[in-house]
Parts: C-alpha cells; structure tokens; sequence
C-alpha cells in the first residue's frame, strides 16, 4: 500500500491511494491536484551518502570509497512532492540526484547486517540535489550544498518493506523536461543497505524514522530554473519538482 501525508481542508491528513485519487484517513477522497504534497515521513535524523555508485563515482574521477561517506541533513531540507527547489542566479552547475530513501522503524544499535531489515520500515523516493559551486571537494560537502531550504524532494509515497520484494534490485531514472537524463539500478549500490544499517548503528543509535538516503547512480546533469524533474524507482512511483530562481523568492 502506497501511504501519503498531504494538506488540505485546512489540516495535515494521512492518506492512502485508492483508484488513483487520494483517500483521506476521515474517508473523503481528492485528486492528487487538490493537496498540498508533504513528505511522506517526518524525518528523524537524515543520514546521506557520497559516491555509494560506483559508475558515480567514476563519472566525477573518484574511485569508489572504502567505507561509507556520510553526512547528515536537517529537516528545513525536504520539500515534497510538486513542489518548488531554487536555483541561486550566481551558480554555475546544479543537478539532481535519484536516492531510495531508507526509512528505520525502530531503535537499535550494532545491529549485523543479517538482521538490518528487521529495522526498515519502508521506503520512498528522494532527489537530493546539488550545486557543484558550493562544494570543497566531494568527499566533504559544505552545507551549503546539501542543507539549503528545499533542496530535497522527498516522496510522494511511502511504501512498506514488506509491498518491496527486493530493494536491491529496483530500476531508477530521472528525467528533465520529460527526456531521460538519468537510468541506474539499486543493485550497482556499493554499501548495499544492511552494509549501511550495521557501519551507522556500529557507532550510534539508531531511532524510528530515521532515514538513509542511498546515493545516486551515473547520468546527472546541469538543470536550469523552469525545469521539472521526474525521479522515479521502481515499485515508489514518481516524484516531481521544479527548478524556480530567485525572482520567485
């Protein structure tokens, strides 16, 4: 079942898809047009990983890590489905990056990775973007770059883990005005998600509603201000977003 977090009628509401409309938990149903899209999870802590692709990586002349990269994202950060990201007028190159959004559904800590799943509750989309301008170097990005307002669309659903039969082998793509710019696999993750599960929660607790956002394959590209992009996984559906500059703000 897909579930979503939607405003309207002057209220934040639980919903879930029926037919292609919204059903409401109170049991009224709207189009997807007539809400206002909220992240489908409220986030705890947001931990974001560099490079977790190898064809990634390469793109950018690194080579593939030896341990997980990983910094972490405040709430300001997440926007949902349909809305706005800002382009700053004085940047040069800012992309899109397609994750799986792994989401934790209870406390643990040095859980083994043969048990890491037992601590996922679902998944959803997220496209974590980022401006190339603002980074030190892609080992340590500034947080300019990936805790501006809004800079990542998350959603439109939440899916359970047990509606996904295997998150390691889910098909992502991106695309830009409708043309696509961006087609990879989970399967190509170089810390898969029990590998993640066990090197975070080795070090630190882990909580509910914590998140992981997996990294992004090969195939990002400069975006503009006007541009609506789709980031879709296979079995969560599609994300939309548009790129808007600062005349907007």
């Amino acid at each position: 079942m897909k579930r979503a977090r939607v405003a309207c009628f002057g209220a934040v509401h639980e919903a879930v898809e029926v037919e292609g409309r919204l059903q409401l938990a109170d049991g009224r149903t709207v189009s997807e047009k007539e809400v206002v899209w909220l992240p489908p999870v409220e986030p705890r802590t947001t931990f974001a990983l560099g490079l977790n692709y190898a064809d990634h990586a390469s793109e950018l002349d690194f080579k593939a890590p030896e341990e997980p990269l990983v910094f972490l994202k405040g709430p300001n950060t997440f926007v949902g489905h349909l809305g706005q990201t800002r382009r700053p007028s004085n940047i040069s190159y800012m992309h899109y990056e397609c994750e799986l959004a792994v989401v934790i559904s209870k406390r643990g800590k040095k859980i083994k990775r043969e048990n890491a799943y037992e601590y996922v509750t679902g998944y959803t989309i997220a496209n974590d973007y980022a401006i190339r301008d603002y980074l030190e170097n892609y080992y340590r990005p500034n947080l300019r770059v990936k805790n501006r307002d809004h800079c990542t669309p998350i959603g439109p659903w939440f899916v359970e883990a047990a509606h996904i039969e295997d998150p390691m082998n889910l098909a992502l793509r991106t695309y830009v005005n409708g043309v696509l710019t961006q087609e990879g696999s989970t399967r190509d993750m170089v810390f898969d998600i029990p590998d993640l599960i066990e090197y975070l929660s080795s070090f630190m607790t882990l909580n509910e509603n914590d998140v992981i956002l997996t990294g992004t394959p090969k195939g990002t590209v400069n975006v503009v201000a006007g541009d609506v992009v789709v980031t879709e996984i296979e079995g969560l559906g599609r994300l939309v977003n548009t790129i808007v500059g600062d005349e907007i703000f």
